[in-house]
């Protein structure tokens, strides 16, 4: 490894279902970097789990199959070995983890605790953020206990769905009424999420949304504009210009987000100061209530009938693919993608230098 650059484990791919959405954020990020700058080291995880390490890379791959590293010799084993190398002085040792994981077994939590476990600084939020961000039962509670506004809800699990199923539906029907929308509870990028207007939809959603998660969340449906901020930071964030989601579809689902290219993103969006403010604050109020670090984008509706402001959800690992709010908002900014990629990196290094100083003694002789 060179001696004048930070060596950067790219970490993607994953068991999820947003495996390929971490495909093509991986392929915009290993091209956005500034390979004077930064060793790149692709750790590419499969849809089974298991690992694959490539070689220093020189230069952007060309394509993203490129990415799955077909040609990489060493496994698993090899792969880990170089990310546990900071706790045995390997030679393969990374500066810093750059996770471009979505969903589960990614942006959940379980990878940061790997990297934890490791003494390895990484970048984007911690354990505890990651989890609460990632189950959007938990994320409502914080939200709630942090009283910022968001739509009303209900949620269940896979049992409860199985053994009360009529109840469960009397109690979408009672508390939110239709249309409803139903979501897995640990899932992002729109997967699995359907829109119910009438009981015989609201079952086939559940069990789509059972394909992907144990756990189910619907929402009321708001007729509302869609603003989503994105902000960076630890201690002292700060937040982007706001950005406006016209989407091409009745709602913006994951064809719009990654497939079709053909929402209409508005940037900044059209609001006047004081609301644009408004939102901004609100989206750090958000990150805060999470424990938020590095980075995250929240996701706000504006409702239609009132202005009311009302928070959908926040993204601890937000898409950098050509088609992401993220990287615009802050290139609107005053952010490029470059310097982007290099405070995310100060940031990761920066908590990990503060975290090194606390002391884990606990005092007492044995």
């Amino acid at each position: 490894m060179s001696m004048d650059k930070l060596t950067v484990g790219v970490v993607y791919g994953g068991k999820s279902g947003e495996h390929e959405v971490s495909l093509q954020t991986a392929f915009a990020v290993t091209n956005a970097f500034d390979y004077e700058k930064y060793e790149l080291v692709p750790f590419y995880i499969s849809k089974q789990g298991t690992w694959k390490k490539g070689s220093v890379m020189h230069a952007p791959f060309a394509q993203i199959e490129d990415l799955k590293l077909e040609q990489a010799a060493g496994g698993t084993q090899e792969a880990l070995n170089a990310l546990f190398g900071r706790l045995y002085g390997g030679e393969e040792a990374m500066d810093v983890m750059f996770p471009l994981l979505h969903g589960t077994f990614g942006e959940d939590g379980t990878i940061q605790g790997m990297f934890e476990m490791a003494d390895m600084p990484y970048v984007g939020a911690g354990v505890l953020a990651s989890a609460g961000g990632m189950d959007k039962v938990v994320m409502k509670k914080l939200f709630a206990q942090a009283g910022i506004d968001q739509c009303a809800f209900t949620y269940f699990n896979a049992t409860q769905w199985k053994q009360t199923e009529h109840e469960m539906i009397l109690q979408v029907e009672d508390q939110l009424g239709y249309p409803c929308f139903i979501k897995p509870a640990n899932l992002g990028s729109s997967v699995g999420i359907s829109k119910a207007r009438n009981r015989d939809e609201l079952k086939k959603a559940v069990e789509f949304a059972l394909r992907y998660d144990t756990k189910v969340v619907i929402e009321e449906f708001v007729e509302a504009r869609e603003v989503e901020v994105s902000v960076l930071g630890n201690d002292e964030p700060m937040a982007s210009v706001p950005g406006e989601i016209v989407s091409s579809g009745e709602y913006y689902d994951y064809a719009a987000k990654y497939i079709d290219g053909q929402s209409q993103m508005l940037i900044p969006a059209p609001l006047d100061p004081e609301a644009a403010d408004r939102i901004r604050e609100a989206a750090l109020q958000a990150f805060r209530a999470i424990e938020g670090n590095g980075i995250s984008r929240a996701d706000f509706f504006i409702r239609k009938s009132d202005g009311a402001l009302l928070i959908n959800e926040v993204n601890t690992m937000p898409g950098f693919t050509p088609y992401s709010m993220y990287p615009l908002l802050w290139r609107e900014t005053g952010v490029s993608y470059a310097e982007l990629l290099d405070r995310m990196i100060e940031l990761a290094l920066e908590r990990y230098n503060r975290k090194q100083a606390l002391n884990y003694e606990n005092g007492v002789q044995a």
